[in-house]
């Protein structure tokens, strides 16, 4: 499974769902989606989520069980 950070660093920016995926090309319910771990984005807007939030995309997405980004 997908883990990821969005969320947190989305809130680090204070960026509002809408707010993030206007700079990203997509709806707030997409955000929330990914946010809550019910959609996994694909590589391209994974990439575009790590550059909007100034971040690599290693510490934003993560494998369950990959320790190094495991809190």
């Amino acid at each position: 499974m997908l883990k990821n950070r969005v969320k947190e660093m989305r809130a680090r920016h204070s960026l509002t769902q809408s707010d993030l995926g206007k700079q990203v090309d997509v709806t707030r319910q997409t955000i929330a989606f990914i946010e809550k771990g019910e959609f996994s984005p694909s590589i391209t807007l994974s990439l575009k989520l790590a550059k909007a939030l100034q971040v690599d995309v290693n510490e934003l997405f993560w494998l369950e069980g990959d320790e190094y980004n495991e809190k």
